[in-house]
Parts: C-alpha cells; sequence; structure tokens
C-alpha cells in the first residue's frame, strides 16, 4: 500500500504515517492541556491543517514529524488557553471541564459498543475530574510545562522549546504547579470503596434521605454545577453536607421524571441521572469515607459524548 501524498503533492508523504499514529497522543495531550475534548479534536484537528498547509519540501525538511506535531498541537493549546481565561470571565455561573464516558458507554451513560472521541482517550488519575479542576487553577504556562514535563515525560528542554521559555522557567512553573497539586490532594479511597459510596449516595438520593445524604458527606463537602446558563444550575457551590443534602433532596423532590445511573465518570465511580428528560454527569472526590466534592455537568454543550451517537 503507498502512503497518500498531501497538498502540493509529488509522491507519498514520508512524514503522514508518523503524524497519523500520533493521533491518538495528541488527543490524550489536548485533553488535559485544555480540560476539553471538543476543543482537544479541534486543537489536533488544526495541527494537521498546519501540516499540510507547508509545502512538501517544508514538510520534507522537518527531522522529526512526531515531535513537530507535538510542538505545534502544545502551542495551539497554550494559545487557547490564554484566550479561555478571558472567555470564562463573562461564563455563567461555574466552569467544569467536560466529563468523559469511558469507553464502552453509550449515549445518555447507556452501555454499548459506542466508538466516539472519548475511545481516544487513556483514562487515569490524570484526567480525573478532581485533577483537572485543580489544572484549571493554574496559568496557561504552569498547565503546559506541568502536563508536558509530569504527565507526558517531555524533558524540560523540550518543554523550553515549545513554550519559548528557558529550561529554568519551565521547570519553576512545573514545581509550582505541582505544589497545587500536592495541595489539593487527599488520601484516596480504594476504588471498590469509592464505588460503594457513590452507590449509596445514589440510593439515598433517590430515596430523598436528607440524612443518609449528610452522612455520606464531609461537613466541608463542596458541590459545584455548570449549566453554562443553557439550563437551570447553581451559580454558586453549595457548601456543607447538611445544605447539599437538602439541595439535592430538593431536586428529587421536584422532579416528574428521574432516573440515576451508574456509570464511570473520568475513569472514577459517578452517575448520570436524567431529570425530566435533562442529562446531568456527576464526578465525585472521594477522601477516607466521605465525598469532599460533587461536580455536576448540566451544560448540554459539554455533553455531547453522552447524549448523541
Amino acid at each position: 500500500m503507498s502512503t497518500p501524498s498531501g497538498p502540493g503533492g509529488g509522491g507519498p508523504d514520508p512524514g503522514l504515517s508518523v503524524i497519523i499514529g500520533e493521533r491518538r497522543q495528541l488527543i490524550n495531550l489536548a485533553c488535559r492541556l485544555l480540560g476539553s475534548l471538543t476543543e482537544a479534536e479541534d486543537a489536533v484537528q488544526e495541527t494537521y491543517a498546519r501540516w499540510y498547509a507547508m509545502t512538501r519540501r517544508q514538510r520534507d525538511a522537518v527531522e522529526s514529524p512526531g515531535a513537530w506535531v507535538t510542538t505545534v498541537t502544545s502551542r495551539i493549546c497554550l494559545d487557547l488557553l490564554g484566550s479561555a481565561r478571558a472567555r470564562r470571565e463573562t461564563y455563567v455561573g461555574a466552569w467544569l471541564p467536560e466529563p468523559l464516558p469511558g469507553p464502552a458507554e453509550g449515549p445518555g451513560g447507556r452501555p454499548g459498543a459506542y466508538a466516539g472521541p472519548a475511545d481516544r482517550i487513556t483514562l487515569d488519575e490524570s484526567v480525573s475530574m478532581a485533577f483537572l479542576v485543580v489544572l484549571d487553577t493554574m496559568t496557561p504556562a504552569e498547565r503546559v510545562a506541568f502536563i508536558l514535563h509530569d504527565v507526558f515525560c517531555h524533558s524540560f528542554a523540550e518543554v523550553a522549546q515549545i513554550t519559548g521559555r528557558t529550561p529554568a522557567a519551565c521547570r519553576k512553573l512545573a514545581s509550582a504547579a505541582r505544589r497545587r497539586v500536592r495541595a489539593s490532594r487527599a488520601p484516596a479511597a480504594p476504588p471498590a470503596r469509592q464505588a460503594g459510596l457513590v452507590r449509596d449516595f445514589q440510593k439515598a438520593w433517590e430515596a430523598g434521605d436528607i440524612n443518609a445524604l449528610i452522612g455520606l458527606l464531609d461537613p466541608d463537602a463542596t458541590a459545584t454545577a455548570d449549566g453554562g446558563g443553557l439550563v437551570t444550575a447553581a451559580l454558586r457551590p453549595i457548601e456543607g453536607a447538611e445544605q447539599i443534602a437538602r439541595f439535592y433532596a430538593g431536586i428529587v423532590g421536584r422532579a416528574l421524571d428521574v432516573t440515576i445511573l451508574e456509570r464511570m465518570v473520568n475513569g472514577q465511580p459517578g452517575l448520570v441521572a436524567q431529570l425530566d428528560g435533562a442529562v446531568t454527569v456527576f464526578a465525585f472526590d472521594i477522601a477516607g469515607d466521605r465525598i469532599k466534592h460533587i461536580w455536576a455537568v448540566r451544560n448540554p454543550e459539554k455533553l455531547r459524548p453522552w447524549t448523541t451517537g
């Protein structure tokens, strides 16, 4: 089989198979940098567009096509992170990263042979909702330096070439980011315990049992919702176990039609609820025997992998 040529042809493009082989890795990188699978797909597509905007001679001169696409994708993401900070100043309510379904999750969170962009994401700790939320507190440069070095194991010399900073500056950026991550981490509960707590939360929520909900929540727990101004959602985080329990019991009490399903969200136990036909995806941060954070994503623009096939 011959390798097709790109624009400005003249025969097979020797770099094509290399950059195609990098696509999954690029989407994984961009998703962690941007906190959005949709934006990650767009950033990688823009990278490929730039590759083919070059002449054949320019492409042949690229010593390492794989390194080239990684650099370009990272720089696109760095620019997008800067503009995203400005956009979020006008965002309605809290902004949360997009929740990612597991590879076997279908539309609406139903199990099935779902083959979509989410299947190209490696679901590990670096894509958990808790981790992505911490990443969003970093400056764009901190986030890029930390993800490239600590998650994707690029040297600081490589990070410096990508970001246009010195290796020493990149080392400081990654160190500052690392401190943020460490400060936010609590001892994680074993996976089976996490799944059990989420299941208990589901049952107590369905029953509207406020006392049971309070018992599952850390006294200082926080619940954050993201509706993006497109659907009804609490505009500010709800703090405290009793306040959260009463709020969630009230949601179920007012809904005419409720379906709550256990699903993997960003590689960890979560819930998908359909309340009067509207889908909400819930991610949890669990430490010890209590739920410390609940993140509820309701913005339909962030739920397309969950609602469309």
